[in-house]
């Protein structure tokens, strides 16, 4: 089947790098995912880690042949981890069972933990900790640390024994639900500089994606992935964290290579650097342009069926307007602005989302029973498509954040989006951690306003004609899960 990159690069003329990148992204083939996953091994952040909250974090994993694992969490005050905080030591079992059938190309799995001890790195974390843990509920949690107890640097604390059946963990929001849902990829990256030629492998392991809501983190099953470890001694280079993560323990936290903070400008073009997949069986890429001078955007994203992003289900572009960005409050070195969605169109990729677009009430999703694969249809005169879940017009508050890479390459990161499928419609919804990035493939000078309508560019078939290639109708109900929340 050609892809749905050929289609967008209707929208990318003239933007040499930002079609480079979609067809980077559509050599999927190049990526390999075993079933069931070869987790043995050493597997380290390659940098500072947002989560909801936000926490800042860096993690390595270690994982043996006996199923036994132990795991590093080190956390942090500052967004470039840098200033410690504590750190925990995990350990316990993983079992890998079968392949997910909600999360397409994972494999579930079940685990037991056995320990789980915290080493304080000042007064202050130790302070706010105990008071987080003594006022819980846990058994036996109540008087964990005496108040006013001086901090004892390297003394190791159990928050957590299964020999003794106590659990204070709950109180620092701690959950290892991440390892129910695992995907290992492997795939060969060029050798870095002009001078060296062949490539190397790179192996990455996906765990399962962190709830948005604090509340529902400790019970949330995970859907999707978080941004994934790397292999100690498989992984991207450069990596200037990778070295200080992997020699880290309990009582020596990586501090990693200092980075000035970038002020958010968001005039160009960005898309995807990887086939991304959110919570509710989402997989999409995504490619924006900003113009800064009259602060408008467009979006486009591409929705898939499965986990390298080559089998489209269908497309929705959107375009609106976007506030100055100011400084956030809550997360540390992150931007807030407002997003509002004016217009929005959508072209379905195959016959499954066409039936489900035309089975749509009337009046709620274009031209009542209209829809085929291929055909682009403005959604704007009904307000949207309640069975994508978008409402027009709407606005959303959102944080985004701006850094370079090893490679010296700008990315922005844009807020994670609500576990719950809802929309950051109101400003205590605002995200506090990011999505995967995307990379800037075209500077402010080389925009390419005018937006061109996507054809559908389908796999030809024996007589020389296009064709579709349907998806079983049983995915019917999945699609109706892939949905792009904005109401």
């Amino acid at each position: 089947m050609a892809s749905v990159y050929a289609v967008a690069e209707r929208s990318l003329r003239g933007e040499p790098r930002c079609r480079q990148q979609l067809r980077h992204l559509q050599d999927g083939a190049r990526i390999e995912a075993r079933l069931p996953p070869r987790l043995e091994g050493h597997w380290v952040s390659t940098g500072c880690e947002v989560r909801p909250g936000p926490e800042f974090l860096t993690r390595s994993y270690l994982f043996y042949a006996n199923r036994l694992f132990k795991a590093f969490q080190f956390y942090y005050w500052d967004p470039s981890c840098r200033e410690p905080s504590y750190s925990l030591v995990i350990k316990g079992k993983l079992r890998l069972r079968q392949a997910s059938w909600i999360t397409r190309g994972a494999t579930e799995a079940d685990y037991h933990l056995h320990k789980v001890g915290i080493v304080f790195h000042s007064q202050k974390a130790m302070r706010e900790a105990a008071s987080r843990i003594n006022q819980s509920s846990g058994e036996g949690c109540g008087g964990f640390l005496p108040p006013g107890r001086a901090w004892a640097p390297g003394a190791l604390y159990e928050l957590l024994s299964a020999k003794t059946e106590r659990d204070c963990t709950a109180a620092l929001g701690f959950a290892m639900h991440e390892l129910s849902l695992v995907r290992v990829e492997t795939h060969r990256q060029p050798l870095p500089g002009p001078q060296q030629s062949g490539s190397s492998l790179v192996e990455e392991l996906y765990l399962g994606d962190i709830h948005t809501d604090w509340l529902e983190r400790l019970h949330y099953r995970p859907t999707g992935y978080q941004r994934p470890l790397q292999s100690a001694v498989h992984h991207t280079h450069p990596c200037p964290a990778c070295g200080a993560i992997y020699r880290a323990d309990e009582h020596h936290p990586p501090i990693l290579p200092a980075q000035s903070e970038l002020p958010v400008q968001l005039s160009g073009s960005w898309v995807s650097t990887r086939c991304e997949v959110r919570p509710a069986v989402l997989f999409l890429t995504r490619y924006f342009i900003f113009h800064g001078s009259n602060h408008t955007w467009q979006g486009y994203y591409y929705h898939y069926s499965d986990p390298l992003c080559k089998q489209p289900t269908f497309t929705i572009y959107a375009s609106g307007r976007y506030t100055q960005g100011v400084p956030s409050s809550k997360v540390k070195g992150g931007t807030e602005l407002a997003f509002k969605v004016t217009q929005a169109r959508v072209t379905p990729m195959d016959q499954v989302t066409v039936m489900m677009l035309n089975s749509s009430e009337p009046g709620s999703c274009g031209l009542a029973s209209s829809w085929s694969a291929g055909v682009e249809q403005d959604i704007t005169p009904t307000n949207g498509c309640l069975a994508l879940g978008i409402r027009l017009p709407h606005t959303e508050y959102e944080l985004f954040r701006t850094e370079h890479d090893p490679k010296g390459r700008s990315l922005l990161y844009t807020g994670e989006r609500p576990t719950d499928g809802s929309s950051p419609d109101r400003p205590d919804k605002r995200p506090t951690s990011y999505q995967a990035p995307l990379v800037q493939c075209a500077g402010a000078s080389e925009e390419f306003p005018n937006y061109y309508s996507l054809k559908y560019v389908g796999k030809e078939g024996a007589n020389g004609s296009e064709e579709l290639k349907p998806l079983p109708v049983a995915l019917l109900l999945l699609i109706a899960l892939q949905v792009l929340r904005w109401d």
